[in-house]
């Protein structure tokens, strides 16, 4: 892979991620409204209350130097205090990651197995019963909104079947070992569930298009010349060159599945960033929902970035 490739891919990044950093600081403060209102609204504050927690709350000073003093924090992973909270952004966002990692790792590896191999399955049988109800089960899961798909799920097999926990991420009396993996696992599986159907008809789509435009290629046809079965010339020569596509798509997606977890995590109670985002919009909760905001940016930026890496050594023409 050559150097200018790849420093031309960090820069891009890079660039991107300062766009993001400026769009981010500007954005919340043309939305949002005065948080010491918002907050302590139905309070009478003297002046000199205003001016302290307008100073606590780094609001003090002009736009252009709460910027500058914005991003010299944000250089040193100090995303400001929550609102609500009053606790370090960084540290309510550190305390969060980690279950939506579980609920977004598990989902999104799931549906890309489950997607990659439907997609593969619809391309060689095209035209076949197969392929149409493959295909079209995969249209209606992925055109589902994923809130309203985890609330019928919510509804039929948590409070109607009484099969899973209606929200959480663990009974109060869990406890821990195995015992307590179990539980958790039985709390994620409907959210789980819900993102995986929500997500693989994606997989399954681009795969099936990749698939099928591979088809048509000699090197096809000089494989089976040369005698090779069916299921040997799919997996070693039209898959292979078909995963491009799907490659970009599996990196960029764990970036905004991330993101896109939101209306999952709220409709199951999974103590995420996904809830943690719905929870400082309600406030508003102006530096949460920044730091999320950047964590988000941040995750997309980072996974594109992979992808790209990654072309060159799937077809080295990328390099060119």
């Amino acid at each position: 892979m050559r150097g200018r490739y790849v420093l031309g891919k960090f820069l891009g990044a890079l660039a991107t991620l300062a766009f993001v950093l400026v769009f981010n600081f500007f954005l919340f403060r043309i939305v949002s409204t005065d948080p010491v209102a918002t907050l302590f609204r139905g309070r009478n504050l003297t002046d000199s209350q205003r001016e302290a927690l307008t100073r606590q709350f780094g609001l003090d000073g002009s736009q252009f130097e709460q910027f500058l003093r914005y991003v010299e924090q944000t250089i040193q992973f100090n995303l400001g205090r929550s609102y609500a909270t009053n606790r370090p952004v960084w540290e309510e966002i550190w305390d969060a990651a980690p279950q939506t990692i579980a609920l977004v790792g598990v989902s999104t590896v799931l549906a890309m197995l489950i997607g990659l191999a439907v997609g593969i399955i619809s391309a060689w049988r095209r035209g076949t019963w197969k392929d149409t109800a493959l295909t079209s089960s995969s249209m209606v899961t992925w055109s589902m909104p994923d809130f309203w798909l985890g609330m019928l799920l919510l509804t039929w097999l948590a409070v109607g079947l009484g099969l899973f926990p209606t929200g959480g991420i663990e009974d109060p009396g869990a406890g821990g070992g195995i015992t307590g993996l179990l539980d958790k696992a039985h709390h994620m599986f409907l959210p789980a569930l819900t993102l995986t159907l929500a997500y693989f008809g994606e997989y399954a789509l681009i795969m099936r298009s990749s698939v099928l435009d591979t088809m048509g290629e000699d090197y096809l046809v000089l494989a089976r010349a040369k005698g090779l079965r069916d299921v040997q010339v799919r997996n070693r020569h039209a898959v292979r060159n078909a995963l491009l596509p799907s490659t970009a798509l599996i990196a960029i997606s764990f970036g905004f599945v991330l993101s896109g977890a939101i209306a999952v995590e709220t409709v199951f109670s999974w103590p995420g960033l996904g809830l943690l985002t719905y929870e400082a919009l309600r406030g508003p909760d102006l530096p949460m929902l920044q730091g999320l905001f950047l964590v988000f940016s941040a995750a997309v930026i980072l996974f594109n970035l992979a992808a790209e890496l990654v072309y060159p050594l799937l077809d080295p023409r990328v390099r060119r």
